[in-house]
């Protein structure tokens, strides 16, 4: 005879995780706990939700994507991961796609776009400012 025990491994509130709405086009915030030899800080991953894939199940992941610098960094976070402390939602988006990989390229032709811009205004020609009282 064997009992079953309810037993939980990780320090995560997995029924929480199972309810947060997290969809595409939606910009949040990932606290993500940083080990750095005997110590523990946390760290902020803020930006866009590009795709959640598996649903609620226990390899369930969702994908993040922002802008540092000018380059576009993307990380695909285990929703379910004892390693995130806590998911924030900063903004809803309203989408109309279930994944936003479009939006990779929208951001380099809009990148070029913007150099092809800089590499094609002339500066503005200084005029010689007056000196003094203009005499004759």
């Amino acid at each position: 005879m064997t009992t079953v025990l309810d037993i939980k491994f990780s320090p995560i509130d997995i029924e929480a995780r199972k309810k947060l709405d997290l969809r595409p086009g939606d910009s949040v915030r990932v606290w993500q706990k940083i080990k750095e030899g005997d110590k523990t800080r946390l760290q902020a991953f803020e930006g866009l939700v590009l795709a959640r894939k598996h649903g609620t199940e226990a390899g369930a992941t969702f994908t993040v994507r922002k802008v540092s610098d000018g380059i576009g960094i993307e990380r695909v976070f285990p929703l379910y991961s004892p390693v995130i402390e806590k998911i924030e939602i900063l903004r809803r988006g309203k989408v109309r796609r279930a994944k936003l990989y479009y939006v990779r390229e929208k951001a380099q032709s809009e990148a070029r776009r913007k150099m092809k811009q800089t590499l094609y205004t002339k500066p503005k020609e200084e005029t010689p400012a007056a000196e003094g009282p203009a005499t004759e």
